[in-house]
């Protein structure tokens, strides 16, 4: 460009290729140089095609050749120091306009952005940094997580300097083709008929004599070991990482040129693997010394000190193969793309190969330990299971809101989907991945279970739930549940869970159970449309997610059963009790007040952690049970049937009793106020009755007689009350009445 006038711009460039450069328009004219003014071919094309032909006019195919083979890697080097180099002063410069104050001044912009990282847009709970607890147990620093700043500042660094040797390499392709099929017809024309006869022999070996050793094939290993060099240094890998005989593969690579015959090279038995040490090439072309010299000298011509890479990276290190993954991947693709087909292994033997295999013999086992550590961590510190405090009162399903997940539950949601952000950045190992979630899912979970058993063991509400019976009156018959419930006296305080953190415990772990069942299962839906992902007979994540739910829901049902038995080891104290008081009380009876200060205090600790999407988990079915006893037949009418003898004040006791639990259920958020009422109402009404004279009842009975069972108002006239006198066939006018 610059010989045509301009100064290489991309203006000048796009005029110039419109246009016959002085370099060719000034050409003697012959029939090369007409067939190259009237090609539509790229400049940079005609420009590569004029100079090989202008090599193969003076004879200097070779030593060309051999100075390539010299100066390539060494060159390559430079072009990536330079480039990274170039990069670092870019965003320094970026940094410096937008953040003149920073405290972190001379660092690289990158770096600079490590203060503001916040994870998972997870903020402060209750005073507790979220980030810094999950942070604990991540094996890896927010920078270097699947998101992290690195990983991008990786990605975008190795992108930039992939597509520049591509664009290189194809200059190389452009060339090596059509030096072969200079050499080709040169030897066609030139070897003696017996040469061609011997087995030794044969045209590709003869033209890598021509060429000085250089090739496309050549050029491809130079370019793919110094960009495995730059990831080794991201990287930090060390040389014990490749194989040992890594510099032989290379230089046997180097050195030979697949023969036409062969369409893909496989035959040649050519395998390719990078060298961490510079490897030495024998070629048989008088420019061998050279190559020599060029390939291992340890002096400016091969620079060993680096690439630089770290000024431009916030940090280095083995978990950086995510994002170097994903753009070699890409640079395989383009190499492929332009490799002739008998070079075709070329590009599958190369640095797509040595990153898969540096990812499956080294970052995935190195992994699985860091996380499997940090599983353990999770789960078994003493804050893993103790339920967070938590300052709403009614339950949010925000984490950010105040939502109190139990921290080692938290942590493994955490460590599984930052596992699985590994996954999506390298697709080809989701599987295995996927597999290593499940396995810390499943500790987890037995983890989980123990708590649970440590809860419950022994206690009757566990030893209830696993009854089909009670399962299935939990769904569809909660009344009938209640009575069965009640038949169970006499309730002995041994057999419940009289510890209170037990229970806030189980509430607690229902919720986060189902937490990082939701959480699973979304992460099982996004691994489910990934390609990679194979079909696993075993467990799946979403099998996974069901038994987290599943054990969350079996908490509830023994929260469920415990409350009411709970309320029943209460009640039945009523039924033991006499009513015949000599005046009027003014408080509650005792086991009244002790029932109504549990259920408030137990409303308040577990109602932040207990909700649902399903009707039969949310908290109103574990506080309605409460409900449904004491307002229902169950408990109230039933008592009424047990009791012998009652006197005014005893009614007034129970009515008093009655008000209490009224004011104790309408206390709760999540139950009816109002249809709390109605139905105490109707209990006190029930009670009430007991102070009307027998004729009375009997016409109370005639125009009410739908308002209580026929064994209700039975019950009424069992119960000797003081002062009133009943008939011998009281019950039958009774069931007259109401058999009409």
């Amino acid at each position: 460009m610059r010989a045509s006038g301009g100064d290489g711009n991309m203006k000048d460039i796009k005029i110039a290729s419109r246009q016959i450069p002085s370099w060719l328009s000034n050409s003697t004219p012959d029939e090369f140089i007409e067939t190259i003014k009237k090609s539509d071919a790229p400049l940079h094309v005609k420009y590569l095609q004029t100079m090989v032909e202008c090599l193969c006019m003076l004879g200097k195919v070779a030593a060309a050749g051999a100075i390539m083979c010299q100066r390539l890697r060494p060159t390559i080097h430079d072009i990536i120091t330079s480039k990274i180099k170039a990069h670092s002063e870019l965003v320094n410069s970026s940094r410096s306009c937008n953040d003149q104050n920073a405290h972190t001044r001379g660092l690289h912009f990158v770096k600079g952005q490590l203060g503001s990282y916040q994870l998972s847009k997870h903020k402060r709970q209750n005073g507790i940094s979220l980030s810094g607890t999950l942070l604990a147990v991540s094996p890896v620093s927010p920078v270097m997580a699947p998101t992290g700043k690195a990983q991008a500042a990786a990605k975008e660094l190795l992108d930039s300097i992939l597509d520049i040797v591509v664009q290189i390499f194809e200059n190389h392709v452009i060339v090596g083709e059509l030096l072969e099929l200079k050499t080709a017809q040169n030897v066609d024309m030139n070897t003696p008929r017996s040469l061609t006869t011997d087995a030794n022999w044969s045209p590709d070996s003869e033209a890598s004599q021509v060429t000085g050793g250089y090739s496309i094939g050549f050029s491809l290993t130079v370019l793919q070991s110094e960009c495995q060099q730059l990831i080794c240094e991201i990287l930090r890998a060390t040389p014990e990482a490749a194989s040992a005989d890594a510099s032989v593969q290379t230089a046997r690579l180097a050195s030979k040129v697949p023969s036409k015959g062969k369409k893909d090279g496989s035959e040649d038995g050519l395998t390719f693997a990078f060298r961490f040490t510079d490897a030495t090439i024998s070629i048989p072309n008088q420019g061998v010394d050279l190559i020599r010299q060029g390939w291992n000298r340890k002096g400016p011509n091969v620079l060993q000190e680096g690439y630089g890479s770290a000024a431009v990276l916030p940090e280095q290190g083995i978990y950086l193969a995510a994002s170097v993954y994903r753009p070699v991947l890409q640079f395989t693709d383009k190499v492929a793309s332009m490799l002739p087909k008998k070079y075709f292994q070329l590009g599958n033997d190369g640095l797509l190969a040595f990153v898969e295999n540096f990812v499956k013999d080294h970052f995935l086992p190195t992994m699985f330990v860091d996380y499997r550590k940090g599983v353990q961590q999770a789960i078994s510190s003493p804050a893993a299971f103790r339920p967070r405090a938590h300052t709403v009162a009614l339950y949010t399903p925000s984490i950010e809101k105040g939502r109190p997940v139990l921290q080692g539950l938290l942590a493994i949601d955490f460590l599984a989907k930052e596992v699985l952000g590994w996954a999506q950045a390298m697709p080809k190992f989701a599987g295995d991945l996927v597999k290593f979630v499940q396995t810390f899912l499943e500790r987890t979970y037995e983890r989980c279970r123990t708590s649970y058993m440590e809860a419950v063991l022994e206690k009757q509400s566990y030893m209830l739930i696993g009854r089909h019976d009670i399962e299935k009156l939990m769904r569809f018959d909660p009344a009938k549940l209640s009575e069965l419930l009640f038949n169970l006296r006499p309730i002995k305080q041994e057999n419940l869970i009289h510890d209170d953190n037990k229970l806030i415990l189980l509430a607690s772990l229902s919720d986060s159970l189902e937490y990082v069942a939701d959480s699973i299962e979304r992460l099982g839906q996004r691994t489910a449309r990934s390609p990679n992902q194979v079909a696993d007979k075993g467990k799946t994540l979403a099998s996974f997610a069901d038994d987290y739910r599943k054990l969350a829901i079996d908490c509830l049902k023994v929260l469920r059963v415990e409350m009411q038995l709970v309320t029943i080891f209460h009640m039945q104290e009523m039924t033991n009790r006499v009513y015949l008081e000599d005046q009027d009380a003014e408080e509650p009876d005792e086991f009244i007040i002790s029932l109504t200060a549990q259920i408030t205090h137990r409303d308040e600790e577990m109602a932040p952690f207990v909700a649902g999407s399903e009707a039969e988990l949310h908290i109103w079915y574990l506080l309605s049970s409460i409900f449904t006893l004491l307002t229902g037949n169950t408990m109230s009418y039933q008592a009424l049937a047990d009791m012998k003898s009652i006197n005014l004040f005893g009614v007034q006791q129970i009515c008093r009793n009655s008000i209490a639990l009224e004011q104790a259920l309408a206390a709760i958020p999540s139950i009816d106020g109002e249809a709390v009422q109605q139905r105490l109402d109707h209990v006190r009404t029930y009670y009430e009755l007991l102070n009307m004279p027998y004729e009375a009842l009997l016409a109370f009975i005639t125009e009410h007689e739908g308002l209580f069972t026929a064994a209700e108002y039975t019950n009424l006239l069992k119960v000797s009350v003081s002062g009133r006198e009943i008939p011998p066939d009281a019950q039958d006018r009774v069931s007259d009445i109401l058999s009409h």
